[in-house]
């Protein structure tokens, strides 16, 4: 290992966090640096990894994620001017950009709460067959999403990504290091990022979103279409944000997310699967790690690593990396080879 790459923790961030990371793993790198475009920040590693193997600094770099969940009170201090003209007006934290979110789509489109509900159902579905998951002991129905308890409406508890403590991490390496690697090598065929506000204030619009710029970067470079994928591991930090991104990426047509998500099966044994880890919804976020869990998953896929969840001849699977309110976005394409 010669390249570090780290997503700051939420627990422990401070100065020199690469440098202090590495000297605890005992890693001296040739390139290391942080990552902060928030849950876009693992798939950003990816590429970026690539990049730096491509342009000579290294050979083989750890892309890393973890993060230690505090229960209890947590206080978010105003130190942005975005947050100082948003949270007076009651928009405070991540719930209440999301419902906005959703609530317009609803508004826009006609999408029905059962429809965003099926998503966590299906997740769940690949969640009970994954022993890592931290709701992997029992089913939902779109009944009991619905009748689950309202966090911010239309949201309910159900249909918002699950904290937790935990990590993952990811070795990218140069075509002559990986043939050495114990596993068949899985390949990153087409990568975008695209970012066009912070704040969901200045956001262009609630319903279309940067994913789609930056997947069509990810197909163009890939050089394959969207029907060629045979599983979608899309950012699930709430129902809505899988919605879109099926809509953006091109996965379906605007507005149709809803009927889209009730037509088809997402589960690992179904006709479109989707997050068959369980999606953070029901596997858990551990601050960015929950990012790095769609990665990962995605991989285990491609490589036939499924275990009880593997989606049949695999070899194609789309990722995307999704920051802030909708705000930062990264789209992966990764293939299995022969």
């Amino acid at each position: 290992l010669d390249g570090f790459l780290v997503g700051m923790p939420f627990a422990d961030p401070g100065m020199l966090y690469p440098a202090s990371a590495c000297e605890v793993l005992g890693i001296n790198p040739r390139m290391l640096n942080v990552v902060d475009i928030g849950g876009a920040t693992p798939a950003g590693m990816i590429w970026r990894a690539a990049a730096a193997i491509d342009a000579g600094m290294c050979q083989a770099v750890l892309c890393i994620v973890a993060d230690l969940n505090k229960i209890g009170d947590q206080k978010v201090p105003v130190v942005s001017v975005q947050r100082e003209f948003e949270s007076p007006y009651g928009n405070i934290g991540a719930n209440c950009g999301y419902a906005m979110i959703a609530h317009r789509h609803m508004y826009e489109y006609g999408t029905k709460p059962e429809q965003m509900a099926k998503i966590a159902v299906d997740q769940r579905t690949n969640a009970l067959k994954n022993p890592l998951a931290i709701f992997n002991d029992k089913p939902l129905t779109i009944e009991d999403v619905l009748a689950s308890r309202m966090i911010v409406d239309p949201l309910h508890i159900f249909e918002i990504v699950s904290p937790c403590s935990g990590g993952a991490a990811v070795i990218v390496a140069s075509p002559e290091v990986a043939k050495r690697a114990k596993n068949p090598p899985i390949w990153l065929l087409g990568a975008g990022e695209y970012s066009n506000h912070a704040s969901i204030t200045y956001a262009p619009s609630l319903t279309d979103s940067p994913i789609k710029p930056a997947a069509d970067l990810a197909f163009q470079m890939a050089g394959v279409e969207r029907k060629d994928i045979d599983l979608v591991c899309p950012y699930d930090c709430y129902t809505i944000t899988v919605l879109i991104t099926l809509e953006d990426a091109g996965f379906c047509k605007k507005g149709q997310g809803g009927p889209f998500a009730m037509e088809h099966n997402l589960s690992y044994a179904g006709d479109f699967p989707c997050n068959t880890h369980g999606g953070q919804l029901s596997f858990g976020q551990p601050g960015l790690g929950g990012g790095m869990s769609h990665v990962t998953e995605a991989i285990r896929q491609l490589m036939g690593r499924g275990d009880g969840r593997q989606v049949k001849d695999a070899a194609l699977a789309y990722v995307n990396g999704n920051g802030g309110i909708m705000s930062e976005q990264v789209s992966l394409i990764m293939e299995r080879r022969a």
